[in-house]
């Protein structure tokens, strides 16, 4: 009889046991998973381990409020990184507006002075004044236009009157010798006239 009643306090025993180690290690497992896995993860975890009854109809879930709750923390943290998470990433996008938005002003002001810069280089500067250097050519060449045809017409006008005050010495000198020519004609006959008129006196003289 005591050894019927020592076999059964110890199938009591080790069935309390292998109870408690199993309540252990569903524990341990449940810690596991409820740590490692994705919140999606953790949800479907918790609905393959919960157990089930029905009532009046109705059918339940019966879950294990330690892992409800750790369920539970696991999704307050999971929201509290994802809002700060957001937060940091809030900050990262303003810090990035900022750096755009002084980047796009550097990019305004470099493209401006560029403009400016190439205006510059296509203008020259007369009496403080930006030409552009194609108009600046165009007045260039057609004031060497125009004074190339004032030189011309100034050579024209010259040769013409070189050639007219060389006609108008040769003429000048054609008239001299004609000039010449006629007084020392005149002087022949007057020195004529004056012979003649002498032999005259000298033939009355004679004759008286």
């Amino acid at each position: 009889m005591k050894k019927i009643r020592l076999i059964l306090v110890t199938l009591a025993l080790l069935s309390v046991n292998f109870h408690f180690a199993q309540e252990t290690q569903d524990d341990n497992e449940d810690d596991v998973s409820l740590e490692t896995g994705s919140i999606h993860g953790q949800f479907d975890y918790l609905a393959k381990k919960s157990g089930n009854y029905r009532a009046d109809g109705v059918y339940y879930e019966v879950v294990k409020i330690t892992s409800l709750e750790k369920l539970k923390q696991n999704v307050i943290d999971t929201l509290n990184l994802i809002n700060k998470r957001t937060t940091e990433l809030n900050k990262v996008i303003v810090d990035q507006e900022k750096d755009i938005k002084s980047l796009n002003e550097k990019l305004s002001e470099t493209t401006n002075n560029l403009a400016s810069v190439t205006e510059e280089k296509d203008s020259m500067s007369i009496f403080g004044i930006l030409i552009a250097k194609a108009t600046y050519n165009v007045i260039l060449w057609t004031l060497i236009a125009a004074l190339l045809l004032f030189l011309l017409f100034f050579i024209y006008k010259f040769r013409n009157s070189n050639i007219l005050t060389q006609e108008a010495k040769t003429n000048l000198s054609e008239l001299e010798v004609e000039y010449e020519e006629h007084r020392r004609r005149a002087l022949e006959r007057e020195q004529k006239i004056s012979r003649q008129y002498q032999d005259e006196i000298n033939k009355n003289k004679k004759a008286k």
